[in-house]
């Protein structure tokens, strides 16, 4: 498990790649929670039971996680500069994550529902296409590896979660 907080000027920058269950949308929201704040805008990703008419068995993801901790990191910062947000936290789970569970949580508090709306769009479409982390899809009858971080350096077959 990877967690990093950081604080800049007061406001909370949450990353946690983690191989245990993330925490709740609440527990999240009450994370980013600011009275300065009007708003809490999220992101649940789950894992669904069909993709392209195969059955899900389950998602098994992987992460260089030094990288991917920089790249949320980077995400964020990018964010902060585009909208006025006041705190922001991002989980991811690692590992296998079975039908009906959460992979990733997003959550972002800002003064007005716009920009929170927008950055966290942003940072999960971002996450997608530039994080370090690879999810295989298993299904009844075979698997397939997919999100390989077109956007990044590495890719899954150079770096392997070793947790280092």
């Amino acid at each position: 498990m990877a967690t990093t907080t950081t604080a800049v000027s007061g406001d909370k920058d949450i990353v946690e790649i983690s191989e245990h269950n993330l925490p709740s949308l609440e527990t999240v929201s009450q994370l980013v929670q600011d009275d300065t704040a009007g708003a809490i805008a999220t992101f649940s990703g789950l894992t669904r039971d069909t993709f392209q008419g195969k059955k899900v068995v389950r998602l098994d993801y992987e992460a260089y996680i030094p990288m991917a901790t920089k790249v949320l990191h980077d995400l964020i910062k990018e964010a902060r500069e585009n909208w006025a947000v006041k705190h922001v936290a991002i989980y991811h789970r690692i590992g296998t994550v079975p039908v009906g569970q959460v992979s990733v949580v997003v959550a972002v508090s800002s003064a007005h529902r716009r920009e929170g709306l927008r950055a966290t769009e942003y940072l999960i479409d971002r996450l997608k296409d530039r994080c370090p982390i690879w999810k295989k899809e298993v299904y009844e009858d075979g698997s397939v590896w997919k999100g390989a971080c077109e956007g990044c350096r590495f890719n899954k077959h150079t770096h392997s979660n070793n947790n280092n």
